[in-house]
């Protein structure tokens, strides 16, 4: 089995029963593991089997289903075409409803269109004005009618269905004057057929266009690259499309141009502006060695450096592609919807049949019933509720971005609003992640520079950050390290190898005992280095204690107010560590962390949050996304505090571009804010159809009220997705709160 993903767009979706129905048709295809289609954003999101089932076998069932699948993958404002159909309907349906009404409130007639002198006229007048109409929204007979014949009926059906009975029922009232029964002329239903597409036209265009807003974002962000760039070859510069740098090319980046890939600077130095990657606005200082990245702003001097990303492997690139997956998968909260939809239409046909029999069979006419059928297609369309959800999500991940917040799905989005225990790890998160070297108290005549010779020596292999902190003091000091044998880590207590045939031991108390090394007179050090917040490190040479290193991380800046805004929010904040339990304490106190859990080794920490989800407890761990691995996977929602460098940190759901913990509670205060605007939508789009239906069914008419007009219907159903597409963009203006 070799599961593959893949997203298509599809056109000719209107509805949530269109996106239900392709998820429906795809869902039954052997071979496909899982299907998403989202409405607001046009794509559908496939998991298959690629043994059993190909891409084109799926644009096959998409078509078979009645939609077209192409290429594109990026929503787009409403087009001049639809415009240009919206501005005929318009120009016909001015003088539709002038002719057809015009007379009733005292506007002139010419006298070959008046009714009581030539009743044929009028009729026929109104049908040469209704055709260039319907001409315009074709698409609405093409599409609705061929989904109906499939099974499964959308918006566009209802539309169809509802504008076609009011146009041959005109032609049989045009007819039937003809004949002479000039008291059809109050019959004519060419002016609701006419309103109605020109009205359902304006709401698509509106809808279209708002949003074509809401994926703002994604076209901002592709459209920061720059389209060359000047590439060093053979010492000349070159200057070359985006497309043809390759990996390992030499590029040189004037002040104030954009850095056309990621690399990493080989000459010179410069400041670069990285708002696009992390939202923060302070240029960073890049010197040799430094990761820069593409389409950032150098702000100082002229640099050059090595291509080590480009194409779709550049932070901008992964990015886009995260925002784009989010957008285009769904949150839970949307399933409720997605149940409803599946059955509304045919429901809904079904409710225009019987309430128009009901009302016929009760006694009134046909031209009565044929309203009430008309009016219970128009107004139930399904538009809103299927654009309740995506259109939030949309916006919301969209804006998320914009602050450096990548949400990596919908699922994500809606959990975070739920949190209310966050984890946070210690160094790199609530710290800034370099430790060094603050004290070194000697033991057994040991000197300091051969300690750090030999220890330092033992370090060269670690990747751990006290390790790293131990081998820079001793550069720092100049000394010549030299190559270590049999080095081996130990996890959560230290290392051991062997420099100059001599054994080395690094690492922490448990350790010290294992081995039997005598440290019992340095307990009164080690606990006064712990209560300054330092991590005191053993280390022994030749089984001899040769002293306490004591390395101390700083706190960052931010850590103090965003666990103060986290617990304004009524969110419980923990720090997790494998430090010591002072050492945690005396940073958990700097910050006002006032939960620690301590000497916690990297495969506990995920225990630990399991911990908190037995007691019932929707926790978020926020870690570096490589140590914490386990414990964000654990965790119902995992946030990854990334460097910038690899943004697709693959355990987390939320990435942090910006290394600023005050991004935390701004991504919950997004997440609640999403859902809000969803459960608004989601509300406004069924108390619609609650309200609207019974009332196109004649309900306010059976207690001596007035009957809905379906032109008045029409009206409503558009005003109602934009209102819902609307209400989403509101999301737009949302700004992280800044915490003093």
């Amino acid at each position: 089995m070799s599961n593959e993903k893949t997203t298509i767009e599809i056109k000719g979706m209107t509805c949530s029963a269109c996106s239900r129905a392709v998820e429906r048709s795809l869902g039954k295809m052997e071979g496909v593991a899982e299907v998403s289609v989202n409405l607001a954003t046009e794509k559908a999101t496939v998991i298959y089997d690629s043994e059993m089932v190909s891409i084109e076998d799926i644009k096959a069932r998409i078509k078979k289903a009645g939609y077209e699948p192409v290429d594109k993958v990026h929503q787009k404002e409403a087009s001049p075409g639809i415009w240009r159909k919206f501005y005929i309907a318009l120009f016909f349906t001015l003088p539709l409803l002038y002719v057809s009404m015009g007379h009733m409130i005292g506007l002139p007639l010419p006298a070959f269109l008046m009714p009581d002198m030539n009743p044929f006229n009028f009729a026929a007048a109104q049908l040469l004005l209704t055709l260039p109409v319907m001409g315009a929204g074709y698409q609405f007979y093409t599409i609705g009618f061929k989904n109906l014949f499939h099974r499964s009926p959308n918006m566009d059906s209802l539309v169809a269905i509802g504008t076609s009975s009011a146009f041959l029922y005109g032609l049989y009232a045009a007819w039937m004057i003809k004949k002479g029964a000039h008291h059809y002329i109050h019959q004519i239903y060419f002016e609701t057929a006419g309103v109605i597409i020109t009205l359902i036209l304006l709401g698509k265009t509106l809808e279209l266009n708002a949003k074509g807003k809401t994926s703002k974002a994604i076209k901002e962000l592709m459209e920061l690259s720059p389209d060359t760039a000047s590439v060093i070859i053979d010492g000349q510069e070159k200057r070359v499309k985006i497309e043809e740098v390759k990996v390992g090319d030499i590029i040189l980046v004037r002040p104030g141009e954009k850095i056309p890939v990621d690399g990493e600077l080989t000459q010179g130095a410069s400041s670069v502006d990285e708002s696009m990657l992390t939202g923060e606005s302070i240029p960073v200082s890049k010197k040799l060695g430094d990761n820069v990245f593409g389409a950032t702003i150098n702000k100082g001097g002229a640099f050059q450096f090595k291509a080590s990303k480009v194409g779709s492997d550049t932070a901008l690139a992964q990015i886009i592609k995260l925002i784009e997956e989010a957008q285009g998968s769904k949150a839970p909260i949307a399933k409720l919807a997605d149940q409803v939809s599946g059955i509304f239409v045919p429901v809904v046909i079904a409710l225009a049949i019987i309430s128009s029999l009901g009302w016929y069979i009760a006694g009134e006419s046909v031209s009565f019933s044929i309203k009430i059928f008309i009016s219970v297609l128009v107004i139930a369309c399904p538009c809103a509720l299927g654009l309740a959800t995506p259109t939030a999500v949309m916006v919301g991940t969209g804006k998320g971005a914009e602050y450096g917040i990548l949400i990596k799905s919908g699922e994500a989005l809606e959990t975070a609003h739920k949190i209310n225990t966050v984890i946070l790890d210690k160094t790199g998160t609530v710290t800034e992640g370099i430790p060094s070297v603050t004290d070194i108290i000697l033991y057994n005549e040991w000197q300091e520079n051969d300690v750090l010779m030999y220890v330092g020596s033992a370090e060269v292999n670690s990747e751990h950050p006290l390790g790293k902190a131990i081998l820079e003091k001793s550069k720092e000091n100049e000394i010549h390290l030299t190559a270590a044998d049999n080095f081996q880590s130990f996890s959560g207590s230290g290392i051991e190898a062997t420099v100059k045939n001599v054994s080395v031991l690094v690492g922490n108390k448990l350790l010290m005992d294992e081995r039997g090394i005598d440290i019992k007179d340095s307990q009164e050090i080690w606990e006064n280095l712990s209560d300054q917040g330092k991590t005191p490190v053993y280390a022994a040479i030749d089984n001899s204690f040769a002293g306490v290193i004591a390395i101390a991380d700083t706190v960052k800046e931010s850590s103090a107010r965003a666990v103060r805004e986290l617990e304004n929010m009524g969110i419980q904040v923990v720090m997790i560590t494998g430090d010591n339990k002072r050492t945690a304490q005396a940073i958990a106190r700097e910050v006002g962390i006032k939960k620690v859990l301590a000497e916690i080794l990297p495969e506990g920490k995920s225990l630990e949050v399991k911990k908190y989800q037995a007691e019932g407890k929707i926790t978020a761990m926020v870690g570096d996304g490589i140590n914490d691995s386990p414990a964000l996977v654990q965790a119902d929602v995992g946030i990854a505090i990334s460097s910038g460098t690899d943004v697709a940190v693959e355990s987390a759901d939320i990435v942090l571009m910006k290394n600023d913990l005050m991004s935390v509670p701004a991504s919950i205060d997004l997440s609640r804010k999403t859902i809000k605007n969803i459960k608004q939508n989601l509300f406004w789009a069924f108390f619609y159809n609650a309200a609207g239906i019974p009332i196109a069914m004649g309900l306010l008419h059976v207690f001596g009220g007035p009957l809905l007009n379906p032109m008045i219907a029409a009206g409503a159903m558009s005003l109602s997705s934009v209102s819902v597409v609307t209400n989403a963009l509101r999301l737009r203006k949302f700004k992280p709160k800044e915490v003093l």
